[in-house]
């Protein structure tokens, strides 16, 4: 099994995937600001609480077999990081320990503060462009040695914004475009590293009950893509033969669940 180190771990999307992977048999290292939300999390996964799992056995030829349900045996630990300070992330994964290999890095961190150009000044660009997109780039930089190892991989969690600015996303799309700009780089740069781009559109998370705050609208979870459908698309693409690479998904929801 590997090991994957995941960023906005108790997060909709960061926590869906987590429990996807531990389901699989994967070690995993929960990054995110709350010592206490990432213990509550880790806890969920040593004791199993986040569910079971149906895998569907295949024969030697590749042919559908037996379905058999499987007991989640992940491991978890965690890991404080504070993506606002992006220059202190170095020293805080050598005092957490960076394993030697790496099979995969997935950042789903992210905030979001909403204002016209006119209204949001340096600190709102500056808190979003460093959680969404510098940290991104400086924990990608310090792991590439350990996914290198591996031949790893490596999945920034964007946004629909990141394909198309609105009125008042400035600084977040700016922040996506940016991380989209990382991704395509790294892609060019690491040929051995499969790297990957996933576009949620709106997603049943904090992040959008806050957006929509913002947005002066009532926040309907139902009107939007559950996490775990975007957690499926993600680890999907993780999984896909080491013969190919998924570059980039796009998840947008087809309108209210019932």
């Amino acid at each position: 099994m590997g090991m994957y180190l995941i960023t906005g771990a108790t997060g909709g999307i960061g926590a869906a995937v987590a429990g996807l992977l531990a389901e699989r048999g994967h070690e995993l290292i929960l990054a995110g600001r709350s010592p206490e939300r990432l213990a509550a999390l880790a806890q969920r996964i040593s004791t199993g609480q986040h569910g079971r799992t149906q895998v569907l056995v295949r024969d030697r030829n590749g042919e559908p077999g037996a379905v058999r349900t499987t007991t989640p045996q992940g491991s978890a630990r965690t890991l404080t990081l504070d993506l606002t300070e992006p220059r202190r992330l170095e020293a805080a994964l050598a005092e957490g320990g960076v394993p030697a290999r790496l099979d995969g890095v997935v950042h789903s961190a992210g905030v979001v503060d909403l204002g016209a150009v006119a209204e949001q000044d340096a600190d709102h660009w500056i808190d979003q462009l460093m959680v969404n997109l510098v940290s991104a780039a400086e924990l990608t930089r310090i792991l590439l040695p350990a996914l290198r190892a591996a031949e790893g991989h490596v999945v920034f969690v964007n946004s629909t914004a990141g394909l198309r600015a609105n009125p008042k996303w400035s600084a977040y799309a700016a922040s996506k475009f940016g991380l989209r700009a990382l991704a395509d780089s790294l892609r060019a740069e690491e040929p051995a590293i499969r790297v990957t781009t996933v576009y949620p559109g709106r997603t049943s998370t904090e992040m959008q009950r806050k957006v929509h705050a913002q947005e002066g609208r009532v926040y309907d979870e139902d009107a939007f893509t559950d996490p775990a459908t975007v957690a499926r698309a993600l680890v999907a693409a993780l999984e896909t033969p080491a013969d190919a690479v998924v570059s980039e998904i796009t998840v947008r929801p087809r309108g209210r669940r019932p």
